[in-house]
């Protein structure tokens, strides 16, 4: 469903023009009221009047996430704190947090751009959604929330954790939609199968599921497990939260993003040259609507591509593809760069493992070495030795046949690898202790 016919199916040229207008707006109010923007665009010798075209944007340099840290907490605020109603914040796990501010305004463009995205989704105001993005500093369960109730749908602010008591919700309450990391959401089927419940028995038609990368074998994976149509949502909380792109249902063949209030980008990560559609590197944003908290070609880090091909649900603003890492997730193992979604995406081709899988980075010597930790089912797991060293060579097999990087594979049993309830964590590099 197109909740937004207006702006979800403008014309180019209609879309283009308002993009402008709210870019030329944004580098005047960041000019005027952020000085870390203001010294920036002098000493690059840029005035707000010089940004004539989308084309002027290039001028301006990137932001980085340690200019957020930099200017910790409200630095890079545009807005006065008593015009500022909501506030959020990074878990600060690998540095300073990163602090982003939300107006009224902000609070209500953001719930209408969820509304956006549950309706791509699958949702309507009919719907009971089962949230199970985390609430608190995290934008994922609050953002989540106010779009279900701007679309008129029912939300079980259910957030993260109690895991069993989430099963017997979803039995007693009826919920239709399922919101929640992906990882997350296998956590809930293997539970279920242990309480002896079928999501083919619940009531669930769509899952949005985001916040880390996953791959199409995991998708296929989901949707066998808790019978529903899977769906994948983007946002980042120094853009605005959940709510910047979502796939639509009809397709599922990249995420539209909401161009009338973001302007992506996608540049070499190494070089910052913009590359065109269609071409891989990292992501890069501007907000064009955002009052307290706007970004100017913020660097993401995520890894991907622009599609701008017309889809068959008649959104017209572009598609970037699924994520398929981050620069920061990237390991370098003797040469060769491997994203923990490319090991994925081998592991789930295979018929005798289970979606749970840790890469173990070290070093012997001046030599990195991968290890690969995958869980088998039990009955696989009690399995004779040698059945269990042939699939660990036929998954090392594959996966140096694919990436070509030689990786040790590890077997445990069930459970061996820790859940999480929110993101899940995919690498543990012992050369950083």
């Amino acid at each position: 469903m197109i909740l937004d016919i207006g702006f979800e199916t403008m014309p180019r040229e209609d879309l283009e023009t308002i993009i402008l207008r709210r870019l030329k707006a944004t580098i005047d109010r960041i000019y005027s009221n952020v000085p870390f923007y203001r010294r920036k665009l002098e000493e690059n010798s840029i005035t707000p009047n010089d940004i004539r075209s989308l084309e002027d944007l290039q001028r301006i340099p990137f932001t980085t996430k340690e200019d957020l840290r930099d200017n910790y907490p409200y630095g890079m605020f545009a807005v006065p704190m008593d015009n500022v109603v909501r506030i959020h914040a990074s878990s600060g796990t690998t540095g300073q947090p990163t602090v982003v501010g939300y107006t009224a305004r902000d609070v209500n463009t953001w719930a209408e751009l969820m509304a956006r995205s549950l309706a791509a989704g699958g949702a309507t105001r009919g719907d009971i959604i089962h949230n199970a993005y985390g609430y608190g500093l995290f934008t994922g369960g609050l953002g989540v929330h106010y779009g279900a109730e701007k679309l008129g749908a029912s939300v079980i602010p259910v957030s993260g954790g109690n895991t069993k008591r989430q099963i017997v919700i979803m039995k007693d309450f009826g919920p239709t939609i399922l919101t929640a990391t992906p990882s997350y959401a296998l956590h809930l089927a293997e539970v279920a199968d242990e309480m002896g419940v079928s999501f083919a028995d619940l009531k669930f038609k769509f899952g949005i599921f985001g916040a880390e990368p996953w791959s199409e074998n995991m998708r296929e994976d989901i949707e066998r497990k808790l019978h529903l149509t899977a769906v994948d949502i983007y946002g980042l909380s120094e853009v605005i939260g959940p709510g910047v792109a979502i796939e639509c249902y009809e397709a599922k063949n990249g995420l539209h993003i909401f161009e009338d209030h973001f302007i992506p980008e996608i540049i070499d990560p190494a070089t910052g040259e913009v590359l065109a559609d269609g071409e891989t590197g990292e992501l890069v944003f501007t907000s064009i609507t955002k009052e307290a908290f706007p970004v100017i070609r913020y660097r993401t880090r995520d890894i991907t591509s622009l599609n701008p091909e017309p889809c068959i649900c008649g959104r017209t603003h572009i598609r970037m593809n699924r994520v398929s890492g981050r620069t920061d997730d990237m390991l370098i193992i003797r040469g060769v760069n491997v994203f923990p979604s490319q090991i994925e995406s081998v592991l789930m081709e295979m018929d005798d493992v289970e979606p749970h899988y840790q890469l173990l980075v070290d070093r012997e010597g001046t030599l990195d070495t991968l290890t690969v930790m995958v869980e088998v089912g039990e009955q696989l797991f009690s399995d004779e030795v040698k059945h269990l060293q042939d699939l660990e060579r036929k998954i090392s097999k594959n996966i140096k046949d694919y990436l070509g990087v030689s990786a040790k594979v590890k077997l445990v049993e069930p459970k061996a690898i820790a859940r999480s309830e929110g993101k899940a964590i995919r690498v543990i590099d012992k050369r950083e202790m």
